[in-house]
C-alpha cells in the first residue's frame, strides 16, 4: 500500500490496493487512519460491482438505504446511481446534469451521512469534476470576530430535491430541514470544522434574516477559496471516499449530451456536536 497526497489542500491517494478483494484488519485500519488524515481518499483503477463497493463502504459503518431508485438501476439497497443516461424513456440515476453547489450530504437530517463513496463508470470528455473543500482549514482560517459569531450558533439546513436539487434557490415549505452547529467537532479526530454550505444552509438560528444572510454569504465565499480546495478530474475506475463531517463537495458543469455514470454509497453518521 502506497499513500501520497493528491493536493496541498486535501486528499490522499491510496495505491496498491484492490478493493474488489476483502481487506485484512491491518490494511483497513491503515486506510481508515489515512482517511482521517486526508479527509478524502482516492483509489484509482478499481473494478467493482455493486456488492464489492457496498462491502467496502460497510467497513466504515452501516450503509444508508436508497429511498428512490431513479429508473430502477441497481439491486443493492444501499447503492444509488448518479447519471444523466436515459433508458426506456427514464433516467437511470439521480442529479443528472449541470453544476452542483458545495454541500455536505444529508446535512438537512438529524444524523447526516458520515461518509460518501463515489465510483466512476462513465465520464464525459470534459467537466463533471468534483471539488472538495477542507472545512478544518476553513474553520482555522476564520477571522477571530467571525469565529466568535458562529462558534456557539446553529444553522438551519434544508434541501428541496424536487425544486432546487443542485443550485441555491427558494425551497418548498415541506422540504426536509434540521438545525446543526455551525462548527462541529469530529468524533474521531476531535478537530473542529466549519459546518455550513452554499446549497443547503438556509439561515442562522435566532439571527435576523438580513444579518444571517450577510454572515452566511461571507462563510460560503470564505470556505470556497482555492487554498482549501482540490478539484478531481474523474477517470473510469476511480473511487473516492470522503468525510462529510469535515468536507464539502461540489460538481462542475458538463455537456449534457455526454454520458455520465457514477455509483454512490453513503455511510450513516451521528448527530453533529
Amino acid at each position: 500500500m502506497i499513500l501520497k497526497p493528491v493536493s496541498p489542500a486535501i486528499g490522499i491517494e491510496v495505491a496498491g490496493v484492490d478493493l474488489a478483494r476483502s481487506l485484512d484488519e491491518a490494511a483497513f485500519r491503515k486506510i481508515e487512519a489515512a482517511w482521517h488524515e486526508g479527509l478524502i481518499l482516492l483509489f484509482r483503477n478499481q473494478d467493482l460491482d455493486e456488492t464489492q463497493q457496498a462491502a467496502f463502504g460497510a467497513r466504515f459503518g452501516e450503509l444508508g438505504k436508497v429511498l428512490h431508485r431513479h429508473g430502477g438501476r441497481g439491486t443493492h439497497p444501499g447503492v444509488m446511481y448518479i447519471s444523466n443516461i436515459v433508458e426506456n424513456g427514464k433516467l437511470i440515476g439521480a442529479l443528472p446534469d449541470g453544476e452542483m453547489y458545495f454541500h455536505s450530504d444529508q446535512c438537512y437530517t438529524e444524523k447526516p451521512a458520515m461518509a460518501t463513496m463515489l465510483y466512476a463508470m462513465e465520464i464525459p470528455a470534459r467537466g463533471g469534476n468534483t471539488l472538495f473543500a477542507n472545512m478544518y482549514r476553513a474553520y482555522e482560517a476564520l477571522p477571530e470576530e467571525v469565529n466568535n459569531q458562529v462558534k456557539d450558533k446553529k444553522a438551519w439546513n434544508v434541501y428541496d430535491y424536487a425544486g432546487n436539487p443542485t443550485r441555491r434557490g427558494s425551497v418548498a415549505a415541506d422540504a426536509p430541514r434540521f438545525a446543526h452547529p455551525m462548527v462541529r467537532t469530529h468524533p474521531a479526530t476531535r478537530r473542529k470544522a466549519l459546518y455550513v454550505n452554499r446549497l443547503m444552509t438556509e439561515s442562522i438560528e435566532g439571527m435576523p434574516r438580513e444579518e444571517s444572510e450577510e454572515l452566511l454569504g461571507f462563510l460560503f465565499d470564505h470556505s470556497e477559496q482555492p487554498q482549501f480546495i482540490y478539484e478531481h478530474v474523474w477517470r473510469p475506475g476511480d473511487l473516492i471516499l470522503w468525510d462529510n463531517r469535515c468536507t464539502l463537495h461540489a460538481r462542475t458543469d458538463f455537456d449534457a449530451s455526454e454520458r455520465r455514470l457514477l455509483r454512490r454509497v453513503a455511510v450513516l453518521g451521528e448527530t453533529p456536536v
